[in-house]
């Protein structure tokens, strides 16, 4: 079996308070051999220096890189660009380019800023082409679905969109969270079957607390399996057993030969420590 390939993500907080909660979280995670700690984005005046003030503080604290995340939802080119020189001005060389979610929701239309991205792919470009004109290489990861995007119509136009980003100089992939092995699988062997051959990383979120991650999961199109809800509603201990069900799920991808796993924090490190912990030790 492969060894294990880690990352995973935090957002910004929204006060100090918050802050104080997201270092506490960045020096927890330290010294599990992580390969990069993802920032997201907030699009808009205030969001976006919440951003920066994220970066800052993962910088101070982090004992691994950044991937900071840019998405085109209310961004101008010029805006994109004046992001993008503040990240390569702060070190940070790993970007995660997004569409982002419409301010009314996932299942509402993307409309581009009239001087902004029509496509991911076109964001992706954007990075690639400034980094050129600062003469500083810059890995681009983006998004994959498992499930299918909820606004694509079938998966073959959903792995078109995926091959758009990589023509355009995407390297890297990780995935909206999932909860069923297979569905991971089955996607790949279908993106390897469009010579799709980057590195996909799978994107895993525990269901804990439970009903507030099957919102989050409904909402984006993350089908959760019955079997997980019951069995997690029936312990006694429903935390421990929702590290149990994504260590298993975890493990059964590697069984598939599967080792690049992004972890969705929520800015809690105490889920993700005991996952991980749990992972090694089967």
């Amino acid at each position: 079996m492969s060894p294990l390939r880690l990352s995973y993500e935090v957002f910004p907080p929204a006060d100090d308070t918050g802050r104080e909660r997201l270092a506490d979280t960045v020096r927890a995670l330290n010294g599990r051999g992580f390969e990069f700690v993802s920032v997201t984005y907030g699009a808009g005046g205030g969001q976006r220096d919440r951003s920066f003030a994220a970066i800052e503080t993962v910088a101070k604290h982090a004992d691994c890189p950044i991937a900071a995340h840019l998405t085109c939802v209310g961004v101008s080119r010029d805006d994109a660009t004046e992001v993008i020189d503040r990240y390569l001005d702060l070190g940070v060389t790993h970007i995660v380019a997004l569409r982002g979610d419409p301010p009314e929701g996932i299942d509402q239309p993307y409309v581009a800023h009239p001087d902004g991205f029509a496509s991911t792919a076109e964001l992706v470009a954007a990075i690639c082409e400034r980094a050129a004109t600062r003469s500083t290489p810059v890995d681009v990861t983006v998004s994959a679905y498992p499930e299918v995007h909820p606004q694509s119509p079938n998966l073959g136009h959903d792995l078109d969109v995926l091959a758009a980003k990589i023509d355009a100089g995407a390297t890297c992939a990780i995935t909206q969270m999932f909860f069923e092995p297979m569905l991971f699988d089955r996607y790949i062997a279908a993106a390897r079957a469009r010579d799709i051959d980057i590195d996909v990383i799978a994107g895993i979120m525990a269901l804990h607390p439970l009903e507030r991650i099957t919102g989050f999961a409904a909402r984006c199109g993350a089908q959760v399996p019955t079997s997980l809800t019951d069995r997690i509603n029936a312990a006694v201990d429903s935390r421990a057993e929702a590290v149990a069900c994504a260590t298993e799920q975890m493990a059964a991808l590697q069984e598939l030969g599967y080792s690049r796993f992004h972890l969705y924090t929520l800015n809690r490190a105490g889920l993700v420590s005991d996952i991980v912990t749990s992972l090694e030790n089967r």
